[in-house]
């Protein structure tokens, strides 16, 4: 099922809001697919490398969405880039807690005697560490432009789908690209 409209979609969601039960269900089943596919996006930016099922990722997102009370969404734009961010930090938290479970960070070691077993080696950044820290840098910036991120390059969207999103040009859109990217290159530049 899809929406022909941003007209419906924003009316399934004031409606849902309101307590509507038939408008969530139907709202759900119109994302649910659309969504799913935004999941297995921003899994395989990760090149297969975490145990989380896209399945997995879409329903903690849904639970992430529906504890939000005070969020709105005039749009399918912006709920697909509140979807993409919600994603992008379920995966990196997810990332956080593989590492430090590989490094032993579930045991805790004791001494014998004056023994010291030494200070647990210190949490390295990883590339997706510093891109999520990037992003919220300037996302109180320029909020917009880390949107743009989240819709291209962690859910996959094209300079199109997102101009139309948008309502704005697909120039407008590869113009706002650059612009993102030169800022986070440069966040990614100082926090190196």
């Amino acid at each position: 099922m899809t929406l022909p409209a941003d007209v419906e979609f924003t009316t399934l969601f004031q409606n849902a809001d309101a307590g509507d039960s038939a408008a969530a269900a139907t709202l759900f089943a119109a994302m649910y697919s659309e969504l799913h596919t935004l999941a297995q996006r921003q899994l395989a930016r990760n090149g297969g490398q975490l145990t989380l099922g896209a399945t997995t990722l879409l329903h903690e997102v849904y639970l992430n969405i529906a504890d939000r009370a005070t969020v709105s969404f005039p749009d399918r734009g912006h709920f697909m880039a509140y979807a993409a961010r919600a994603m992008r930090g379920l995966i990196i938290d997810y990332a956080r807690s593989q590492r430090a479970e590989k490094r032993g960070g579930g045991f805790h070691i004791t001494g014998i005697g004056n023994t010291d077993p030494g200070s647990p080696e210190p949490n390295a950044s990883t590339a997706l560490d510093a891109l999520g820290e990037a992003l919220d840098t300037l996302a109180t910036g320029a909020p917009a432009l880390a949107g743009l991120v989240d819709l291209h390059f962690f859910c996959g969207f094209s300079f199109v789908e997102i101009a139309e999103m948008r309502a704005v040009s697909e120039r407008t859109v590869q113009r706002d690209w650059r612009k993102a990217r030169l800022l986070l290159h440069n966040f990614l530049g100082e926090s190196g």
